[in-house]
């Protein structure tokens, strides 16, 4: 992953309308965007789930999946695994990382043939621990989505990435919802994650619209993850919340700008910070004084420019004498007074 950058991520997920040449121009289309990478997901109906109609397999959530089968759902909304190592080599000559979510060890190790760079736990997947213990054995960086944890579900999911020695381990703050009500990203868990469960943290992000990751990389997200689709109008199980290349773009430069504002911790006195402390406070002489002349709160004040005196002085100086006539709008020297 990038090093001192957002690292952003245009999820293909479903949105390759059943045609590879459409997941190809897509892949294309997030390069021109400014993504960082590209990331499939890589599953096959009967490593979701079983063909069965009865009515706990079907969809009953209040989302636009509703009165579908998961079965049906996944057969539909899958990527064929024979795109996937052409999708992994056009993604290399763009100048993408291309990389999987797997949902089973039978997808782990077919990503492994294709050397994939890093590994994405779905968060539906965060409860699976022998498929995270798997995952993070390989040694590769290990990024998790957290849509459905408890404090406990992460805890175990970080546990398992260690156990396996795997300390390179994200967890992206996310909402299960498509889309997800601004009200409920709670960003404010991003900061939270990362002090609690000692991890990079990022943002997995189903809200319509562009400022949520802007807002996330302000938090503290070092990892970015929006789905992306080539074009609304080819429909499929993701396009109502996913971003096409002119909003992927937007999003992407907000949080080039939001990386620029931020910046660094910085105290350093730059010649410009130098000439605009002309602007700061000092003592002047504010009132024409002869030698012998004690100072007072009417002779003596902190005024602009800062040429004069430091400030921090002002108390212990009043009530000492001039040893010289000076005039009004004369800056004060520790040499004036005694």
């Amino acid at each position: 992953m990038t090093k001192n950058k957002t690292f952003i991520i245009a999820e293909l997920s479903a949105n390759h309308g059943g045609k590879i040449e459409i997941a190809i121009e897509t892949i294309k289309a997030a390069k021109r965007a400014g993504a960082d990478a590209i990331k499939l997901q890589t599953y096959t109906a009967d490593t979701m789930t079983i063909n069965c109609k009865k009515d706990i397999f079907m969809i009953n959530q209040g989302t636009a999946w509703d009165g579908e089968y998961l079965y049906d759902l996944y057969q539909r909304a899958s990527l064929p695994w024979q795109w996937h190592k052409e999708l992994f080599e056009v993604a290399k000559k763009e100048g993408l990382i291309c990389f999987s979510s797997p949902f089973d060890k039978t997808a782990v190790d077919f990503l492994e043939k294709l050397d994939t760079p890093i590994y994405k736990i779905a968060s539906f997947e965060i409860t699976d621990i022998p498929l995270i213990e798997y995952v993070a054995s390989k040694g590769k960086p290990i990024i998790i989505s957290t849509g459905i944890a408890t404090i406990e579900d992460i805890n175990l999911a970080v546990d398992a990435c260690k156990r396996q020695g795997n300390n390179d381990i994200t967890i992206l703050k996310c909402t299960s919802a498509y889309p997800a009500k601004l009200e409920e990203a709670n960003l404010l868990t991003i900061p939270d994650i990362k002090s609690r469960f000692n991890v990079k943290v990022g943002l997995s992000d189903h809200t319509l619209g562009t400022q949520v990751p802007s807002i996330a990389v302000a938090l503290g997200a070092t990892v970015i993850e929006k789905h992306f689709i080539l074009d609304k109008s080819i429909g499929g199980a993701d396009a109502h919340f996913s971003l096409d290349e002119k909003e992927f773009k937007q999003m992407v430069d907000s949080v080039r700008q939001t990386e620029i504002i931020l910046g660094k911790v910085d105290y350093e006195m730059t010649e410009k910070k130098k000439k605009s402390r002309h602007f700061s406070r000092s003592l002047f002489i504010v009132e024409n004084v002869k030698k012998g002349d004690v100072i007072t709160p009417s002779n003596v004040k902190s005024i602009r420019p800062g040429v004069g005196l430091h400030p921090k002085y002002y108390s212990s100086i009043l009530g000492k004498t001039f040893n010289n006539d000076f005039e009004k709008g004369t800056p004060l020297n520790s040499t004036y007074f005694e």
